[in-house]
């Protein structure tokens, strides 16, 4: 079925590609997360983007297009990937493609090359300029799979230190810290485990989604990326995985123990993010009931850092129109995908 006035939002990532189909008013009609090793080659995108294609019922006209993807080590540099992407994107579909740059808005495919420094990792701006419509103040933190994007929202708008990731970064906006895909290595050297602490193999046995299958924090339907040795992802496994980065075998302790070296790593995680967000709360003169608002797989973070700090929390979800729950927080997951369909519609109007 073919309608002129369904878009949609792709964001092209170097672990997942995550499309949003909405109508014309900017409802969700559907939304897609698929795994998307872009390191291993170009050809993990088509594929990717060949099956999200072969589940949408309906033909759009109009793509407006994300990516972070261009950081990946198989491109040069990030001009580099960012052409290759948009040259691929091109050739797969069909209709107009317009592609998110920050400070810029939307652009032409023509016009991607020169644009290049704008569109890549642009899609934390398309969330932030989404979400500026709705709260007037703020901080929006998402939490995706690898890293997190702490956005500060005051007067209803993005109220940004930095713009490209090395900014970002400096800024402690943009910080390498996920609930699937991070090395648990790279949260702590030394972790309590049974109440004593233990140094942290400098190894990748184990990933954050581990702690948080143990945890029961991580539902499967986002739970789409490789395990670090390429086994299952059931809890035996999880607690195998992760009783390695102390340098023991599961069969050392009982599956409580496991769990509870899990809550440990969780607990480590929690407080990095909350130094991180204390520090933006700090910078701008927000309102008591200033909320955290939570974006991404990593969701649940943010509720327990609102919790720890006494801040309300808010769910992006509830902000997106959809036709049922399970595309709302998918929606909310794959939000910049999101947020550049519903930007493209409105612009549309």
């Amino acid at each position: 079925m073919s309608n002129s006035s369904t878009i949609i939002g792709w964001d092209v990532g170097g672990a997942n590609l995550k499309a949003v189909v909405v109508d014309a008013q900017g409802t969700v009609i559907d939304a897609f997360q698929e795994p998307c090793p872009l390191w291993r080659g170009l050809h993990e995108l088509e594929k990717a983007v060949d099956q999200i294609l072969s589940n949408i019922d309906v033909v759009a006209n109009q793509h407006a297009i994300t990516m972070t993807g261009e950081l990946v080590d198989i491109f040069a540099n990030r001009h580099e990937g960012v052409v290759s992407i948009a040259d691929l994107m091109q050739r797969k579909l069909d209709g107009s493609l317009y592609f998110y740059a920050s400070q810029q808005g939307f652009v032409d495919s023509c016009s991607v090359s020169e644009k290049s420094r704008y569109i890549a990792s642009a899609n934390w701006h398309a969330s932030a300029t989404y979400a500026a419509q709705i709260f007037k103040q703020g901080l929006m933190l998402d939490i995706g799979s690898t890293t997190s994007d702490f956005i500060v929202l005051s007067e209803g708008l993005p109220k940004v230190l930095g713009f490209c990731d090395a900014d970002r970064m400096r800024e402690n906006e943009l910080v390498y810290n996920g609930v699937v895909r991070t090395p648990l290595m790279a949260l702590a050297s030394r972790i309590n485990f049974e109440g004593t602490l233990t140094n942290v193999a400098a190894e990748h046995f184990a990933t954050t989604a581990d702690v948080y299958r143990l945890t029961g924090d991580l539902q499967s339907k986002d739970d789409v990326a490789d395990t670090a040795d390429g086994a299952g992802k059931s809890l035996l496994e999880s607690a195998r995985r992760i009783a390695r980065m102390i340098g023991h075998d599961v069969e050392d302790a009982g599956m409580s123990a496991w769990i509870g070296l899990a809550h440990s790593f969780k607990s480590v995680q929690l407080a990095r993010l909350q130094e991180a967000t204390e520090a933006h709360f700090s910078r701008v003169d927000f309102a008591n009931d200033a909320p955290l608002i939570g974006v991404g797989v990593g969701r649940f973070l943010v509720k327990g850092l609102a919790g720890l700090m006494q801040r309300p929390y808010v769910d992006i979800s509830s902000t997106i129109l959809a036709k049922d729950l399970s595309q709302q927080h998918l929606a909310g997951v794959c939000l910049p995908a999101y947020a550049v369909a519903y930007l493209l519609a409105k612009r549309e109007c």
